[in-house]
């Protein structure tokens, strides 16, 4: 019986900045940067994928990508009708090595037999990521959502609520309440978060913790890592140390 083909790929040279717009697919798709960072917006949601993690997107599911940096984007697309795997929600994936050669080797030409393994092998070693600071939840009110924009596109503002208030047209107790009504964190919470988000993508591209924590609005790189330490239970190089199953690190 011929094989019947489960995983499509799409190779996506983008420039920093450049963004496929909302759109839907009808198949489940793996959205990965092997080179580069990636961020995908989805409803009231983002993430930001460096090449060690993809983000699982379920058929129907609307969603945007955009390139933080020069970017190749792997766009996997798996039909639900063979795919065996049931996440129902967009869901963080890390990419160990073995998932990239076999995604690496499933965009040749291969005969039958050789792609139904590659495809049952790479589709058993994608299992959920560990780190929850990749998934940052947005504001929906127009005000907050604007506010959160402003700190987003630069993660070292340091303007507090009252005057981001100002800029977008909202007292310093609505955003409060807004924020956490609609994200489930506190302001100062989700500004955290956001900067954490925002210095993955720096640190994925191998730029120095120190340089890191002032890019993203940290007076010291001390307060950066202590931070990080408290969202992802690591410091910056034990967390990349142990998502590409290295040991030992502890700068």
């Amino acid at each position: 019986m011929a094989h019947e083909q489960t995983i499509d790929l799409e190779r996506f040279e983008m420039v920093r900045g450049q963004t496929f717009q909302h759109h839907v697919h009808d198949e489940h798709q793996l959205a990965w940067a092997s080179t580069g960072v990636v961020m995908v917006d989805i409803q009231d949601r983002c993430w930001v994928l460096p090449p060690h993690l993809a983000l699982w997107i379920p058929g129907g599911v609307r969603h945007a990508t955009g390139a933080l940096r020069e970017s190749v984007l792997q766009g996997v697309y798996l039909d639900p009708a063979t795919c065996p795997l049931v996440w129902t929600r967009p869901t963080v994936l890390a990419v160990p090595p073995l998932a990239r050669h076999l995604i690496g080797y499933l965009a040749g030409e291969l005969p039958a037999a050789g792609r139904a393994h590659a495809e049952a092998v790479l589709l058993d070693v994608l299992r959920p990521a560990e780190a929850t600071v990749f998934e940052l939840p947005l504001p929906v009110d127009p005000r907050a959502r604007a506010a959160a924009a402003l700190l987003l596109d630069d993660p070292a503002d340091r303007r507090g609520l009252g005057e981001l208030g100002r800029a977008v047209g909202a007292s310093e107790r609505t955003l409060l309440r807004l924020f956490l009504a609609e994200t489930g964190m506190t302001f100062t919470q989700w500004r955290t978060h956001a900067r954490l988000q925002a210095a993955l993508a720096h640190l994925a591209e191998g730029r120095s913790v120190g340089r890191v924590a002032e890019r993203v609005g940290y007076a010291t790189p001390s307060a950066f890592v202590a931070a990080f330490r408290r969202v992802t239970g690591a410091t910056p190089a034990a967390y990349f140390a142990r998502s590409r199953g290295v040991e030992g690190e502890t700068s």
